[in-house]
């Protein structure tokens, strides 16, 4: 009698506060994206992304129950020479209005390591969404020494094929697959 009176109090007291993923917010300034791709076999051209907004829901304890959105204009881009950046706003590539933005959101997250996961989530790119996986890493998450508040930091790499988002122009000259590095920081949100 006295364990059945146990348990049933026990039902009646609540759970232990299970903790739940915490809102981190993209800092801007110290991230972005580093494209390369091959250039007719002469060269490794190499771009940059940058201007990113979005936020992480990051689980310390259950990284697999964390999630990634990320934007940032697709004339954000950096390519180093101005005659480059034009082509590649043209109907050649992006054909990019002032607005047209790169987006991703997580769909899954699958740990592979201590530090380290797979994240599959859906990028849009000049107006096509396709499923992407990325090998991420964990590269640091603590206090920042300078902001005095939580922050982590990410580094992740995919390749894609340029022609599965109808940008793949002179391919296979220059080439269809564009290798991505992608390193964000990201602070905890007030």
């Amino acid at each position: 009698m006295k364990s059945l009176m146990f348990a049933a109090t026990l039902a009646t007291l609540p759970l232990a506060a299970v903790a739940a993923p915490e809102q981190y917010t993209l800092d801007s300034s110290h991230s972005q994206i580093v494209f390369t791709y091959n250039h007719l076999g002469y060269s490794t051209g190499t771009g940059m992304f940058s201007g990113f907004t979005g936020d992480i829901q990051f689980d310390q304890e259950d990284p697999a129950n964390s999630s990634v959105t990320v934007s940032m204009p697709v004339r954000s881009m950096i390519t180093g020479w101005e005659a480059r950046f034009g082509h590649f706003m043209s109907p050649d590539f992006f054909d990019a209005s002032d607005d047209e933005m790169v987006t991703f959101a997580s769909t899954s997250i699958d740990v592979t390591g201590e530090n380290t996961a797979s994240i599959t989530g859906d990028l849009t790119l000049n107006g096509v969404t396709k499923s992407v996986v990325l090998a991420a890493t964990l590269n640091q998450a603590g206090m920042h020494p300078m902001e005095n508040k939580a922050w982590a930091g990410f580094d992740a790499t995919t390749t894609l094929l340029r022609s599965d988002y109808n940008v793949g122009a002179f391919a296979p000259f220059v080439s269809d697959e564009v290798a991505l590095h992608i390193s964000v920081e990201a602070m905890k949100a007030d």
